[in-house]
């Protein structure tokens, strides 16, 4: 499942997932950014994220190019241990801010 929350003042958008973080997901994911409008910087929330593929990886890339590539604000929070495992082993740490 995927959520997003839009903060006005700050001009974050974040974007929850929550279970499986695979291709099911890729629908909703896009959905939760393409429309927005107004947005400075995003947050996603890797909390409740109890599995991460392939896929998901590759929608995080498309959220960072849609987002402006290299002058994105994107950070990667509440990123618990396997997954964080999984960003670090692709290395993501230097494309994302990526928070525990």
């Amino acid at each position: 499942m995927v959520e997003s929350f839009f903060d006005k003042k700050s001009g974050c958008l974040t974007i929850q997932i929550e279970g499986r973080f695979d291709y099911s997901c890729h629908k909703m994911f896009k959905e939760a950014f393409i429309n927005a409008v107004d947005v400075t910087s995003y947050d996603v929330d890797l909390s409740k994220v109890t599995y991460l593929d392939s896929s998901a990886l590759g929608m995080l890339l498309l959220l960072r190019d849609y987002a402006g590539a290299d002058k994105a604000n994107i950070r990667l929070i509440h990123a618990n241990g396997a997954v964080n495992d999984i960003l670090k082993i692709a290395n993501f740490h230097r494309l994302f801010v990526i928070t525990e």
